[in-house]
């Protein structure tokens, strides 16, 4: 299978997986990985995994290992963030999205890009470059529940 094939048949994959992006409307961006996961990838690493769990699998940065929508937004303020009305570009800022089930169990994390794009890791799989927030939105990450912003070159801790 040519290298072409392949990447038709991963983007096929995404489409089925994450209904609401459409072609043409994302880019993948780079390759697997299983080295780090989305909520990793919104804080800009891509060396570990992080999750509210017990090392040695994943990092957290705070003692708090809690799956609630506070304990990743407390998780976040660490890295200089605080809640945002709106996901709109903003001169200055950097953001990220939170995703959650309908329970309020966080499942996902976006972070805008410069040109007003978003970026997500998607699991195991590729990250993407998507326009909007609702393109990855549905029965696997639930839906936005946070936007949340940081001055552009804030220190990470």
């Amino acid at each position: 299978m040519g290298a072409g094939q392949q990447s038709d048949i991963a983007m096929a994959d995404l489409d089925r997986i994450f209904p609401q992006l459409q072609l043409g409307t994302y880019s993948v961006t780079s390759p697997e990985s299983v080295y780090y996961n989305c909520i990793a990838w919104a804080a800009g690493e891509t060396d570990r995994r992080w999750w509210p769990m017990e090392p040695p699998f994943f990092y957290w940065p705070t003692a708090e290992r809690d799956a609630t929508v506070d304990c990743f937004v407390r998780a976040f303020a660490l890295l200089g963030y605080e809640a945002c009305d709106h996901c709109a570009l903003e001169l200055g800022y950097e953001k990220v999205a939170l995703y959650a089930t309908s329970g309020n169990e966080p499942t996902h994390m976006a972070r805008q890009l410069p040109n007003g794009n978003w970026t997500s890791k998607l699991g195991k799989l590729e990250d993407i470059e998507h326009r909007t927030l609702s393109a990855v939105e549905g029965n696997d990450y639930g839906n936005v529940v946070r936007i949340l912003r940081r001055p552009l070159g804030s220190s990470r801790y």
